[in-house]
């Protein structure tokens, strides 16, 4: 679920493409920005969804559900679709079928208007009150009463009956007073899009009894919720995990947070990574798979993807909140080579973090302290922007579908623009043409806010 592209198809079909999947962003009204819009409509999975549920239960997660938990459910079910026997599989594993699905930011926008109506009812509240401290004490005391009912008889229908009878009191009480809604009775859709949320939503979808969590590592997110499915399948308390990452579309308050924070492009055009360096672009969407013991599941007539994930080395910078560090970095992709039982020189090809900003040369220099020349380098924010925690899965999915089909999918870099520093380091890249997938080991890292770094190696199937 990435920017332009709302299925699996629409994104291989999109990649064999050059042209960046970039927009204006219209939150701000006329400006410079570029952004990543997903396309995604969750009305493609109604259908679906009123098989298996109650009437009332797609309208329930529509009203109710941000964007990063639908757009989490969207793509759970189209992988569903993609593997026919799937769904009964992960139910019938029970504890043995995981999920573990992260977000960035999380649900921007329900904190963004819950926090306006809360400052409205907040302004209106005060100066309904203001030199009424007596009348007030009095409103109170007569809420406190009402809150104080009790339960009585059978629970569960003692409870509605609570439940309803406290609402009718309120409205009595607040028609008697002519007073506003009281700012804590504003909204509870905060806690229907707490950052578990998408991963709770698929595990109800999916009737996954196992762990289900959100595993948040801002722009690693994608890599370390692997890491752990890994582990979990190779300790042998899973045998499928479904990993994924979820972001919102751009909002005015991340594009903004970007902004200030000196990383994000304001040009109104394309910032390539490795060219000018001139910022990244903020994107929204998900990404989502199901990793699975290999044994287990092709025995069970399940087809992996193009390649098999060997090992994913993490570490941490130590150091800053946003500059990546040269030990960090190297750290995760030593350890990761480590526990893959490779060396730098079974590596082919390599996909960069890569942000079009001045750590672009960083992380090459850090890349050639430990590998050959003759590794072809890729770098897709160009692409489709950076999704907080959603844009290493896209990178990883785009490398997976490549190798599949035996290629390097194009990237928006043309070989006159790559950067000249850049080029005394290092010259083999992906360029505007794509190129066919060289024999040996891919890698990916990605490096996340805070220092958190992520490096996936994997290995092409036969």
């Amino acid at each position: 679920m990435a920017p332009k592209s709302p299925d699996i198809p629409t994104f291989r079909k999109n990649l064999a493409s050059s042209e960046s999947w970039l927009s204006p962003f219209e939150g701000f009204g006329p400006n410079n920005f570029l952004v990543g819009e997903p396309e995604f409509r969750f009305s493609d999975y109604q259908a679906w969804i009123e098989e298996r549920f109650a009437p009332r239960h797609f309208q329930k997660l529509k009203e109710k559900m941000d964007w990063p938990a639908q757009y989490a459910m969207g793509c759970f079910i189209q992988a569903l679709g993609q593997n026919p026997g799937m769904e009964a599989e992960l139910q019938n594993l029970a504890q043995q079928a995981h999920v573990y699905v992260g977000t960035g930011v999380g649900s921007l926008d329900t904190t963004y208007r819950a926090s306006i109506r809360l400052y409205e009812a907040q302004q209106c509240w005060d100066a309904f009150w203001a030199g009424r401290a007596a009348e007030l004490a009095e409103y109170l005391a007569e809420l406190a009463e009402i809150e104080n009912l009790g339960i009585e008889g059978k629970i569960e229908a003692g409870k509605l009956h609570s439940i309803r009878e406290k609402e009718k009191r309120r409205a009595k009480l607040q028609e008697k007073w002519n007073a506003p809604e009281p700012p804590w009775s504003v909204t509870a859709d905060v806690i229907w899009n707490i950052h578990n949320t998408p991963a709770a939503q698929i595990s109800i979808l999916g009737k996954i009894k196992g762990l289900s969590f959100a595993p948040v590592a801002a722009c690693s997110t994608f890599g370390v919720a692997l890491r752990l499915a890994m582990r979990a399948i190779q300790s042998g308390d899973a045998k499928a995990v479904v990993v994924g990452a979820t972001d919102p579309p751009p909002h005015p308050l991340l594009v903004g947070s970007f902004y200030s924070a000196r990383v994000l492009s304001a040009s109104g055009n394309v910032s390539v990574p490795l060219t000018r360096l001139q910022g990244t672009h903020v994107a929204g969407g998900a990404v989502l798979w199901i990793v699975g013991d290999f044994e287990y599941m092709t025995a069970k007539g399940f087809k992996p993807l193009g390649m098999e994930p060997l090992a994913v080395g993490v570490s941490s910078d130590a150091e800053h909140i946003i500059t990546p560090s040269l030990e960090g970095p190297k750290a995760a992709i030593l350890g990761a080579l480590k526990d893959a039982g490779a060396q730098p020189e079974n590596l082919a090809s390599w996909d960069l973090h890569a942000t079009a900003t001045p750590g672009d040369y960083s992380e090459i220099a850090t890349f050639r302290s430990i590998f050959p020349d003759p590794v072809v380098i890729a770098a897709r924010k160009g692409t489709f922007g950076h999704g907080m925690s959603a844009g290493g899965g896209w990178e990883l999915t785009a490398q997976y579908l490549g190798y599949e089909d035996g290629k390097l999918f194009p990237t928006p870099l043309k070989a006159d623009e790559l950067n000249a520093n850049i080029r005394q380091v290092h010259e083999q890249f992906v360029f505007d043409v794509g190129c066919e997938a060289p024999a040996g080991l891919a890698g990916k890292l990605s490096m996340g806010i805070g220092g958190i770094n992520a490096c996936v190696i994997s290995r092409p199937l036969p």
